[in-house]
């Protein structure tokens, strides 16, 4: 009889994320938190605890993978869910890129800027509107 339940969620779940344009590149975050949903605690706690884990994670292993400043991008991505939106023009977006130079063909700061905006629009678009405090 559970089995049945968890098919028929399951099911649904997927039909709901399929019609929505907006819940698309979530899929995955959806589907992983219905695997690890328990029966102790209250669903709107582990949802918000599994997105937090799971949001700051995938932050980490960009701000690895790109070199970027720990705390500065960590400030810059909290502000942009905050506001709702993410501030790729401006001096902002400069303070959290390592040092490179302005001045090399390929492989520059421009290059590197675009790399990174692109990679944090793309976290920004999945986690937002998911378990942000909403102080």
């Amino acid at each position: 009889m559970l089995n049945s339940f968890n098919d028929f969620v399951g099911t649904e779940i997927n039909k709901a994320v399929s019609a929505s344009p907006s819940l698309r590149n979530k899929k995955d975050l959806i589907d992983d938190f219905v695997d690890t949903v328990s029966m102790k605690g209250t669903v709107d706690d582990q949802w918000r605890e599994f997105i937090d884990h799971r949001r700051d994670e995938e932050l980490q292993t960009i701000i690895r993978e790109e070199g970027l400043k720990l705390q500065p991008t960590e400030r810059f991505m909290d502000e942009a869910f905050r506001d709702g939106l993410l501030q790729t023009s401006g001096t902002a977006i400069t303070t959290i890129l390592p040092p490179v130079s302005r001045f090399i063909s390929q492989g520059g700061h421009g290059e590197k800027k675009q790399q990174v905006i692109d990679k944090l629009s793309r976290f920004f678009g999945r986690f937002r509107g998911l378990g942000e405090n909403q102080d």
